[in-house]
């Protein structure tokens, strides 16, 4: 990178019709990482150090974001600095995590249960960094890109995140106080199974690099229970198996809730007319699976800017069906759950038979139905019936053949549920989408059948 993007660089960068970054100064007495002096709201600096951060530090406000103003102020005066990252307030943080988080107690935690600790008050950092970060993106709405990827080889995060939020040394020190080695920590942590190779590693260092160059982009990909394998050796010979990498906590991961979208499979089509009179088409029937969401903050190197992973975990619409369980049919009654979480285990499922090929489409649809519908809400709740700035306010990237089926998916959005015609939405879906070419073999390039 350019000699000006080093940790303690003055220098600013303006991206035209993007971004304005002024320079942040070097001590800890500037009184926001945003600046609000010229009155338009506030705008991203650059950091000189994330360790100048400190609990007298105030975070910036976006009062347009505001649902409810006037209510919850106390709540919100008690939010407006952040965590401190002096030895003694990162100590503070550890052994808060350590009792009620963890529910550990002076006597008998470990060196894991501090890792974990250790991990949760990142993530608290990490957390911080991402809501203003978003904040201002609401603020500025600039355009936003967003990346979908089957697969994100991002390796261990905690060393990453800490080194881009430049207080490695701060928890160095603070551990070391507590009689604990980072180096020895760093081991304790998972491999999040989410890639396997060079598409996934790309797409992480995509990420990473965004974020470090301060655009306002987000990736979006599943949440895999086995995306890696592990290899054994049972009888003298190399066995593969499955790596479980969710067994422990997950500390960085962000589970959320209240953001999920139904997805449809099977079923049928009915013609209908829309609210805005003309005729369109709905799909009713079948089988309606949910996709929540897991977010993953990404902070970059040298900057405020922290964007999104964000991770679809499949869920059924309900548990048990619970009829069958009375009747006695206790496998066929689990059936709903089974088949949702089917989609969240393996990365590539075989397709060499029937079964997965359907399994692989029926991922894919998923992921990227989910992806498209949550792109939609955020562009819909700035710009409602505004589809001609589509293309100007939203790009998205996909990353091989994999997130493909997302194209003709936002036309059954446009066209079904938002009631444009099609010229209209073809227009608009020929503007949006961006494609990365991975290779032009033949059996690497996906082929789905009609009727399937």
């Amino acid at each position: 990178r350019e000699g000006s993007r080093n940790r303690h660089s003055n220098h600013h960068r303006q991206f035209p019709g993007l971004l304005l970054l002024p320079a942040a100064p070097e001590s800890g007495a500037m009184a926001s990482v945003f600046d609000d002096s010229k009155g338009k709201g506030f705008e991203l600096m650059r950091k000189g150090s994330f360790s100048l951060l400190s609990g007298e530090m105030q975070r910036p406000g976006n009062s347009s974001a505001d649902e409810h103003p006037g209510k919850h102020e106390k709540l919100r005066k008690m939010m407006e600095n952040y965590l401190p990252n002096t030895t003694e307030g990162i100590q503070k943080s550890l052994v808060q995590h350590i009792e009620y988080d963890l529910g550990r107690t002076r006597f008998n935690f470990t060196e894991e249960s501090c890792y974990q600790a250790a991990a949760l008050s990142v993530r608290d950092r990490l957390i911080e960094s991402l809501n203003d970060t978003n904040a201002w993106f609401d603020e500025q709405d600039p355009k936003r890109c967003f990346y979908l990827s089957a697969e994100y080889l991002i390796g261990r995060y905690m060393q990453n995140a800490l080194a881009n939020l430049d207080i490695e040394d701060n928890y160095k020190k603070a551990l070391e106080e507590l009689g604990f080695k980072m180096e020895e920590l760093y081991d304790y942590e998972q491999d999040p199974a989410l890639g396997n190779g060079g598409l996934g590693r790309l797409a992480a260092c995509f990420l990473d690099s965004c974020a470090t160059q301060d655009l306002p982009l987000w990736g979006y990909g599943i949440r895999y229970n086995y995306g890696l394998f592990e290899q054994k050796i049972i009888n003298g010979r190399q066995v593969e198996v499955p790596d479980y990498w969710l067994a422990k906590q997950n500390c960085f991961e962000v589970p959320r809730e209240d953001v999920t979208y139904a997805v449809r499979f099977y079923g049928h089509v009915e013609r209908c007319a829309h609210e805005n009179g003309k005729q369109c088409s709905r799909w009713r029937g079948g089988e309606v699976l949910q996709a929540m969401a897991y977010d993953n903050p990404v902070p970059g190197y040298g900057t405020y800017n922290c964007i999104n992973l964000r991770l679809w975990k499949a869920l059924p619409s309900k548990e048990v069906d619970f009829d069958k369980f009375n009747e006695g049919e206790y496998l066929d009654s689990a059936l709903p759950k089974t088949r949702a979480e089917e989609l969240n285990n393996f990365l590539y499922p075989n397709d060499n038979h029937e079964e997965g090929k359907e399994l692989r489409l029926r991922q894919q649809y998923l992921f990227c139905s989910a992806s498209i519908q949550d792109i939609l809400r955020s562009f819909k709740k700035k710009h409602p019936g505004q589809w001609d700035m589509l293309p100007q306010k939203v790009q998205i990237q996909l990353n091989d053949t994999h997130p493909a089926i997302s194209v003709p998916e936002l036309m059954r959005l446009l066209i079904d549920v938002e009631g444009l015609n099609w010229d209209h939405a073809w227009k608009l879906t020929k503007a949006t989408f961006n494609y990365t070419n991975h290779t032009v073999m033949p059996e690497a390039l996906e082929k789905w059948r009609i009727d399937l």
